[in-house]
């Protein structure tokens, strides 16, 4: 070409960066992905091409509950709707997320399509296929984002539920480590936590660091930081992350631990789920299994205002001189009407040491006449190999579990009653803070009891002991610092959840629209309830930051709040493995360059 015309060429880039079939700016870099009825959107033959190279596991996604326009009678709308009733059903469908929206924020939504992933070289492809046609690219495993990460309209999706293998190893040496042996589990990037639980526990008799929601995924929990029944005791899910497969944006397939790629490593500890990379493969730590997992409930009422402060005082002065330790995790909720329910966990303790640590708190309520049990105390303990074992509870305690009763679904799928009623949840409001352990001390714990008596006058406040690590093991807070986690973790003795939401709502389905603006103002209202309580609280809390998986949607700071000091480390992995930020999901890591939809580069 003659040095005039590629000079009026170069003079021409800029306006053709802003015309909508040119996904490329004057650098080289994206500035728009395509979407369909775009010029750059693949055509019949390019999606053809890829529909080869994943072996014909390519499909064409349609709106879940598009039969339901039609009749509400028709059996594919029958069969759609009875999906939304098992939360295994709903993660089996590539077309539903678990949570259906957030009021004012997003709503779920197909991709255009989906590779149903079986293997890494499925995911390669996909990869490609999304980099060489500037496509939004969307990854999901469990699909409990309540961020809506897990989907995004007119995109690829990268689906890995079928990559949900489990094997144990009883002496993993990570590649090119000269670490002793150690036992570990190898995951696929499709697995659930039960998946993991059945074979580490159930199965294998030891103990992996995961979630508590049977459902959730294994690579997604990791990669937000992850926290179970029992992190007071064991630490966080990334910090037993050993090794990684990962598919990066170049289409490589490289392996991620403390001596390969270890920044890569880093960041997958913790940085956020769909920022530098597509997780294949993951192999997490296994731990000694203690005899007994067991749990403590109750619910208490009281009789006026003042003995519900004097009681939420005497609740926390418990919790700091009896509670706050390794044995015990799980939550307390303080409610607007005045009621205390208590759902704690415990490790190592039988039944009778249970309610013998119990004992003086019990013994100061019946003591005092302004209480009452709205549900009596209960404790019970069961061998720990048990306590994921569907089998087990069908048979010793019905109610506590659910399975999956699908023909042919896994004998050892099940889900948590509580966690099986918020399928397919819409939220209106949820943030989140974690609680330094300061609070709990003689001097502090006044400010605490009145910023919680204060913020239950406007919402209900629950308290996640196992959610922040002060009173761990050394070497499990150790070990989570050396994640990407806000440190902010490691010296809070709880995670703070706010929250509020209500039934189903995807978009479609029968009477998703009856009545919708005042549901919306209704739902409106109920967060600004969660804002005001959240409000009360942070007077006592004022810089404390939030859980990346579990927070408003809306939050300003949302970098300092998820990942503290280290967000600019993670920046550098995301310049150094995905420098054209292919990989998105809204406030995630190099999300600013980015609208909120991942389609359009700012700037």
């Amino acid at each position: 070409m003659k040095r005039r015309s590629l000079l009026k060429a170069a003079a021409a880039l800029p306006a053709l960066a802003l015309t909508p079939s040119l996904a490329w700016s004057a650098a080289g870099v994206v500035v728009r992905r395509v979407r369909p009825g775009d010029a750059g959107w693949p055509s019949a033959a390019a999606w053809q091409q890829l529909q080869q190279r994943v072996e014909g596991r390519l499909l064409k996604l349609d709106a879940p509950f598009a039969a339901c326009a039609a009749s509400v009678e028709a059996p594919a709308c029958d069969t759609a709707l009875a999906a939304l009733k098992n939360t295994f059903a709903i993660g089996d469908q590539p077309a539903l997320t678990q949570t259906s929206g957030w009021l004012d924020a997003w709503s779920s939504q197909p991709s255009a399509y989906a590779v149903v992933a079986r293997n890494t070289a499925d995911v390669v492809a996909a990869v490609n296929f999304a980099r060489e046609h500037h496509l939004r690219l969307v990854v999901k495993g469990g699909g409990h984002s309540y961020q809506g990460t897990s989907d995004a309209a007119d995109s690829l999706l990268v689906w890995t539920r079928h990559m949900n293998d489990a094997t144990l190893q009883d002496a993993f040496v990570a590649q090119g480590s000269g670490a002793a042996p150690q036992p570990a589990v190898t995951l696929g990037a499709g697995a659930m936590w039960i998946d993991a639980y059945d074979a580490v526990t159930t199965r294998g008799g030891r103990y992996v660091q995961g979630g508590g929601c049977t459902t959730v995924g294994v690579a997604g929990l990791v990669q937000s930081g992850g926290f179970s029944n029992f992190s007071k005791a064991y630490g966080t899910a990334a910090a037993g992350l050993l090794e990684a497969e990962v598919v990066t944006a170049d289409g490589q397939v490289r392996i991620a631990n403390a001596g390969s790629n270890p920044e890569l490593f880093w960041a997958l500890k913790g940085g956020g789920g769909g920022s530098v990379g597509v997780v294949t493969r993951l192999t997490l730590r296994t731990r000694e299994l203690p005899e007994h997992f067991g749990a403590v409930f109750f619910s208490v009422k009281a009789a006026s205002d003042q003995a519900y402060r004097a009681l939420i005082g005497q609740m926390m002065a418990f919790y700091a001189g009896a509670l706050f330790k390794p044995q015990w995790g799980e939550q307390i909720g303080f409610n607007t009407d005045n009621t205390m329910d208590v759902s704690m966990v415990s490790q190592g303790l039988n039944q009778q040491q249970a309610e013998a640590a119990w004992a003086p708190f019990l013994a100061w309520l019946r003591e005092r006449p302004e209480y009452s049990f709205d549900k009596p105390f209960r404790a019970l303990a069961l061998p720990a190999r048990q306590f994921w074992n569907v089998a087990f509870f069908k048979q010793h305690a019905p109610g506590f579990m659910v399975a999956d009763e699908r023909p042919g679904a896994p004998a050892h799928h099940g889900v948590w009653k509580g966690d099986a009623a918020e399928a397919g949840w819409f939220i209106h409001g949820y943030q989140s803070a974690w609680l330094p352990a300061s609070l709990l001390a003689a001097e502090g714990q006044a400010q605490l009891v009145d910023a919680l008596f204060r913020s239950t006058r406007h919402w209900r406040v629950g308290l996640h002991f196992n959610k922040g690590l002060a009173g761990a093991p050394a070497a499990d807070i150790a070990a989570a610092r050396d994640t990407a986690m806000n440190p902010d973790v490691l010296d809070a003795f709880a995670l703070a959840i706010i929250a509020g939401g209500d039934g189903a709502r995807y978009p479609g389905m029968p009477g998703a629209k009856e009545d919708a603006a005042a549901q919306a103002q209704h739902g409106r209202e109920r967060a600004a309830s969660i804002g005001r309580a959240m409000g009360e609280l942070r007077k006592a809390a004022p810089k404390a930051g939030s859980y990346v998986s579990e927070s408003d949607y809306f939050i300003k700071d949302w970098q300092r709040a998820f990942w503290g000091g280290n967000y600019e480390r993670l920046a550098r992995a995301k310049r150094q493995y995905d420098p054209h930020g292919l990989f998105f999901v809204r406030h995630g890591v190099g999300s600013e360059a980015w609208s909120d939809d991942g389609f359009t580069r700012k700037g």
